[in-house]
């Protein structure tokens, strides 16, 4: 895949390709379903398939005080999109001159002039331009005029309701990441590097990688079912089941929220390295103990809940 930083540096070989415009914070079901249009009907057609998106998110430059926590660092964006067939991938910085183009001039001047789709695949609800003005009507009424053919993908919905970033937001607060991960057609995971705790973990004989997330988005305290793979060499790509605990930690002195994974059946150091913690089930809400033997006892327990899930997620 082929990444080009904003519209004006796509190249030759781009334009003409079968394009789909938006934000793709998640890579949800919604998102999926249009990355499979475009993918397929690229090769139908024998054109590269290519995805037009922005950077920030819009609503961070325009209304910073109301703009979404994200789902996905970059990172994770560019990988899923590349995953999933995308040959282009332009990212278009989003500044306020950026965002005073009308519906009419981000059509003809952006859109037209430098990307030169053959083809748009747009979601029901898309909308572009100052003030969001355009919609996906306007956009198939006004784009066969320049040559652009215009598809646009009924609403994809989950367990009787629409898919959306902000519903899916909704689910991760909440810990529901079960149903969170029921919309987005995958698990939802961050990303981080392991930093130095205070070592009680180990003392406890549950040693954990205390994660530094790059994430905005952390589920609700409790303990989770998880998964963590490991980015850096060596060992990259590794996986290993995990208990991981969101939280103050009650039990001793409570302080800022961390994210502790004790990985199971793993011997290591883990310093310094970046892993993917994927949560596949949320088992209980934080509490607090008695005291450090009781903790103890209720993470045993925690342990072996957690091999009994994911045993039989692989079966």
């Amino acid at each position: 895949m082929r990444v080009f930083e904003g519209s004006e540096s796509v190249d030759d070989d781009t334009r003409g390709c079968v394009l789909t415009v938006g934000n793709f914070d998640g890579l949800h079901l919604g998102h999926q379903a249009l990355i499979s249009a475009v993918t397929e009907r690229a090769r139908e057609l024998g054109r590269p398939a290519g995805l037009y998106t922005f950077d920030p998110h819009p609503r961070r430059v325009l209304y910073p005080e109301r703009a979404p926590r994200q789902l996905m660092i970059w990172e994770q964006v560019q990988g899923g999109i590349e995953e999933r067939g995308i040959d282009r991938l332009i990212r278009e910085p989003f500044t306020r001159e950026f965002a005073a183009y009308s519906a009419d001039e981000f059509l003809s001047e952006v859109i037209h002039k430098r990307i030169a789709p053959c083809e748009i695949f747009v979601g029901r609800d898309f909308h572009f331009g100052k003030d969001r003005s355009g919609s996906g009507e306007m956009l198939a009424r006004l784009a066969p005029d320049l040559g652009i053919r215009v598809g646009i993908i009924a609403q994809v919905r989950y367990q009787d309701r629409d898919v959306s970033s902000s519903r899916i937001r909704e689910l991760i607060a909440e810990g529901a990441v079960e149903e969170a991960a029921g919309c987005l057609g995958h698990i939802y995971a961050i990303r981080g590097t392991v930093v130095t705790g205070d070592r009680r973990g180990r003392t406890l004989g549950f040693p954990t990688a205390n994660l530094e997330p790059d994430n905005e988005l952390i589920p609700a305290n409790g303990v989770y079912a998880t998964r963590v793979r490991l980015l850096d060499a060596p060992g990259a790509g590794a996986e290993h089941d995990a208990v991981t605990n969101v939280g103050t930690r009650p039990t001793f002195e409570p302080g800022r929220v961390l994210t502790e994974a004790h990985l199971l059946d793993f011997e290591g150091d883990l310093y310094g390295q970046r892993i993917e913690l994927r949560f596949l089930r949320r088992i209980r809400d934080e509490r607090r103990f008695s005291g450090p033997d009781e903790l103890k006892e209720q993470i045993a327990k925690d342990a072996s809940r957690v091999r009994e899930i994911l045993g039989a997620d692989r079966t």
